[in-house]
């Protein structure tokens, strides 16, 4: 992956391609514009990474935008959850759960925990974590059970293959 080599609207440089985002300002928020949601949400740290990523996976790794879900709801035996982003199959199946921390968040066993949590119910193949400068992707092999990580990102294509 490339640097993003520019700092824009104060934000943390991140290890991921820049974009032009939309940014503005309403009642004094920072808002970005998700093009997923089709509306303005609040500009956080994470909001910043995942905007970014979303971005990378559609761009740089030919993800559709029409098969990606930002902010999905699930339910968890009697508590709601929400995933960060799932992306979906040409059949509308969860493939990859994505789970976004803000830069200053380690990415850890915890942070891998909580994505598990959220596949109990979605049994995706693909868990993948990014705090914006490390990003991590494991492939469940459920018949076996065990789960390897992989060195990259898949392409979308790749989602099938692997």
């Amino acid at each position: 992956m490339t640097d993003c080599k520019y700092k824009k609207n104060n934000m943390q440089t991140l290890n991921l391609p820049g974009f032009d985002a939309k940014v503005t300002e309403k009642e004094g928020k920072r808002m970005i514009f998700d093009p997923l949601r089709r509306k303005y949400v609040a500009l956080t740290p994470e909001e910043w990474v995942r905007q970014h990523f979303v971005n990378y996976l559609i761009a740089e790794k030919r993800y559709p935008a029409g098969l990606l879900g930002n902010e999905i709801t699930l339910r968890l035996n009697a508590t709601t959850k929400r995933c960060d982003t799932i992306v979906y199959n040409r059949f509308l199946v969860p493939l990859m759960i994505v789970e976004y921390k803000s830069t200053d968040v380690p990415i850890t066993r915890a942070v891998f925990d909580q994505i598990c949590r959220y596949n109990i119910s979605l049994k995706v193949r693909f868990l993948t974590v990014s705090n914006g400068l490390r990003h991590f992707c494991c492939r469940i092999d459920y018949i076996t059970p065990t789960y390897t990580f992989l060195d990259d990102i898949p392409s979308y294509d790749e989602l099938g293959e692997l």
